[in-house]
């Protein structure tokens, strides 16, 4: 489906097809035609195999496989960190050293197909980040060499978990779907992608189409292409925040000093009023996941709190450079702010602006006007 829905969004099928050639395996085949699921159109690529194709390889063997290709270094990396994240789940799965693993019906070469063909058509396409939906977890069971399994299989499941993948109920609320996420599957877009939603200007959608005809929804990848909005965000961020109504300013000021200094995005206080009317500050914290626990000890050991409430927090950051502008008071550093590329303000520098107010006897607000406009006519576009 992840080859479908590249070459439906145009990745040339001759592109896909040579590089799988060019890693030299024998008894494949690839065919691509149009066809509808639920009304939908789309690609069926499928992979062919013949009787050799079909015996069991092991993850070293596709690796190796991979590098003695012709295959651009782009290619072989992100195939051999799908296959070893593949390895790393199966591993889980038998509870098996990584050097033990066996593959079985992951090992015959439609996997070796499917990876670095749906790689090389994300490379033919231009795509350089990847993000995902939440994994629909499907219903009921599977047959294989080990037997009926669950629905996530567990090498499937395992997958998922490496990666903490969000996952959702079937769609339409579907209740009988079968397998709807498959180990190759998810091992490629668990090592590629990140799971979120991106803000983008849509350019091109193209649909894999998957071999079932399901009742309840149509059985198809989407893939949207197009350009990224320069606004970068982050998911991974937590608000910490405490209640304090007996501390004074110098002690909340030494404390807000110390969270600067571990590395927190943000400090400040809110004026607020407790029980009983008391009059009280709200400090707030935005931290990376990482800093959680110092930020805590921090609060714990430099204020009165006896707790504090955590939170994830997810932020939106324009982009941001550093220029020097030429201006009527001289050389000040200024910080341009960026959307999509375009500067579209600019802000001087405090220390420079400070300098130069000291230096000429002049009001701070003065030189902040002076600099900011002169910097905003040279840097600024349009």
């Amino acid at each position: 489906m992840i080859l479908g829905a590249t070459v439906d969004a145009g990745a040339p099928l001759e592109v896909i097809t040579s590089a799988i050639d060019s890693m030299n395996v024998k008894g494949v085949s690839i065919t691509c035609q149009n066809a509808q699921r639920a009304g939908l159109n789309g690609k069926l690529v499928e992979v062919h195999l013949d009787e050799q194709a079909k015996r069991p390889r092991s993850i070293q063997e596709f690796v190796d496989t991979v590098e003695g290709s012709g295959l651009s270094e782009t290619v072989i990396g992100r195939a051999t960190a799908v296959f070893r994240r593949l390895e790393e789940a199966e591993a889980r799965v038998h509870q098996t050293p990584i050097e033990g693993v066996h593959l079985h019906e992951l090992g015959t070469l439609d996997t070796l197909v499917d990876v670095v063909g749906g790689i090389v058509g994300l490379d033919s396409l231009g795509i350089d980040k990847l993000y995902s939906s939440p994994f629909p977890t499907g219903s009921g069971v599977i047959k294989s060499e080990h037997g009926v399994l669950p629905v996530p299989a567990p090498a499937t499941s395992a997958l998922m978990a490496l990666a903490k993948a969000p996952t959702v109920p079937a769609p339409g609320g579907a209740t009988q779907t079968g397998e709807m996420v498959t180990p190759t599957g998810a091992a490629i877009i668990t090592t590629l992608a990140t799971f979120r939603q991106p803000a983008m200007n849509l350019e091109n959608i193209g649909y894999g189409l998957g071999s079932r005809e399901a009742r309840d929804y149509p059985n198809a990848l989407a893939l949207w292409i197009g350009e990224e909005n320069r606004v970068s965000y982050t998911n991974e961020l937590i608000l910490i925040e405490t209640n304090v109504d007996d501390m004074t300013g110098e002690l909340l000021g030494y404390a807000q000093e110390l969270l600067f200094d571990m590395g927190a995005r943000d400090v400040w206080f809110t004026p607020i009023q407790m029980k009983k009317s008391r009059p009280a500050t709200m400090v707030s914290v935005i931290v990376s996941q990482e800093l959680e626990a110092p930020t805590i000890e921090i609060l714990m050991r430099e204020t009165t709190t006896l707790g504090v409430r955590v939170r994830p927090l997810s932020r939106y950051e324009a982009d941001r450079e550093q220029a020097t502008a030429v201006t009527a008071l001289g050389e000040v550093s200024v910080k341009i702010k960026l959307l999509n590329g375009v500067a579209i303000a600019a802000s001087p520098e405090y220390e420079d602006c400070k300098r130069i107010a000291q230096e000429q006897g002049m009001p701070l607000q003065e030189v902040y006007r002076i600099v900011k406009r002169d910097a905003e006519a040279q840097l600024l576009e349009g």
